[in-house]
């Protein structure tokens, strides 16, 4: 899964601290600190675009709704296939809940 490089104490730190956000407004605050307004809308289109191939949508309706490349609609598709499930796992349990 992760590659060996990303694989030590500072990643499981993030991780953990990931794990321990209860709450939207933490996790803004928390993305808000840790990352760069660029990062953030990149990471959030992502998971947009996620959500959307697993709803069916064609690779031309993500591009124009999200402003995604259709690179990252590949990258994500591909990840959706044949990547570690995080994708998978999250938009289930978001799914479950609602949202």
């Amino acid at each position: 899964m992760f590659p060996p490089r990303l694989q030590n104490e500072q990643v499981d730190f993030l991780c953990d601290a990931l794990v321990a956000v209860g709450a939207r407004e933490e996790a803004r605050r928390l993305l808000e600190d840790l990352c760069t307004l660029a990062e953030v809308e990149s990471l959030s289109q992502r998971l947009v675009v996620a959500r959307m191939l697993r709803a069916g949508a064609t690779y031309q309706k993500i591009v124009k709704e999200t402003g995604a490349s259709s690179a990252t609609v590949s990258r994500v598709k591909r990840c959706l296939e044949d990547g570690a499930d995080g994708y998978q796992t999250i938009l289930a349990m978001l799914e479950r809940e609602g949202r």
